[in-house]
């Protein structure tokens, strides 16, 4: 188990919202410093999303300089361009339109209605990955990667006990018969999701606390998803009380853990 992984609990959801943004607005300013510019891999959900909005609505969002911020998305739905429910969309609304960005620096999946179908599409999106990868490699280099995790502690569009979460070489895949609406979707796969320099995976609720507890508890991958992310440098669990609620006790301690207040 990597002592680079932490919890941090927090009261509750606006709390934790609140306190990612400043966490990842500050991050980024680091970044962007120290590198010319940062990439960051997004996430939908309820959580994922109230941290974008959170971001949107700090006092402290236009000390980054967006135009030097590479987006990609962690999965999406095989959805029609705009459709409420793509991640993308959601993302759009919640942050990337109300600031300045670099139209070529937003890597978005297809759209269902792009004239591709959903394995052409991921094939693209493994291209695209390609195309902007660091010099040697296949993937670009992510400083930050976004996740969810879900009750059954799916992560990404990557599900338990489906043959996704075992795909080592694909970088892209397509995902039919999802057990959550819609069926179709589009995903990373886990080696490039755990490529990621960071990886803050955001959790809230009482629904996520088996899944967060079992994750905590190097469970079976193939069972629990979660339990397989592992950042290169960290990797951080941003919780509220309730999704802590089943963790054990000498996962929160300090020296392995720590909770917001050593954080």
């Amino acid at each position: 188990m990597s002592v680079e992984r932490r919890v941090l609990v927090h009261p509750d959801k606006a709390s934790l919202a609140a306190s990612i943004a400043a966490r990842f607005l500050t991050k980024l300013v680091d970044i962007i410093d120290a590198q010319g510019e940062a990439t960051v891999v997004l996430t939908g959900g309820t959580m994922g999303i109230a941290t974008l909005k959170a971001v949107n609505d700090s006092a402290a969002r236009d000390s980054v300089d967006w135009r030097k911020v590479n987006f990609w998305w962690g999965d999406e739905r095989w959805l029609p361009a705009g459709d409420a429910e793509r991640n993308e969309t959601q993302a759009r609304d919640a942050l990337l339109d109300h600031v300045t960005l670099d139209p070529e620096r937003v890597h978005a999946f297809a759209a269902s209605d792009g004239g591709l179908d959903l394995d052409d599409a991921a094939a693209a999106y493994a291209i695209e990955l390609a195309d902007h990868a660091v010099e040697g490699g296949e993937l670009p280099r992510f400083d930050i990667t976004f996740l969810g995790v879900g009750p059954d502690g799916h992560i990404a569009s990557l599900f338990p006990e489906r043959g996704g979460i075992k795909e080592e070489t694909k970088t892209a895949i397509s995902v039919r018969n999802a057990p959550k609406p819609p069926p179709e979707r589009l995903s990373l796969t886990l080696p490039v999701i755990n490529s990621s320099d960071r990886i803050w995976l955001v959790i809230a609720g009482a629904d996520k606390a088996s899944a967060l507890g079992l994750t905590l508890a190097d469970a079976s991958v193939f069972e629990v998803p979660a339990a397989g992310v592992h950042g290169r440098r960290r990797t951080l669990f941003f919780v509220d009380q309730d999704a802590a609620a089943e963790v054990p006790e000498n996962l929160t301690t300090p020296g392995l853990f720590w909770t917001g207040e050593d954080a």
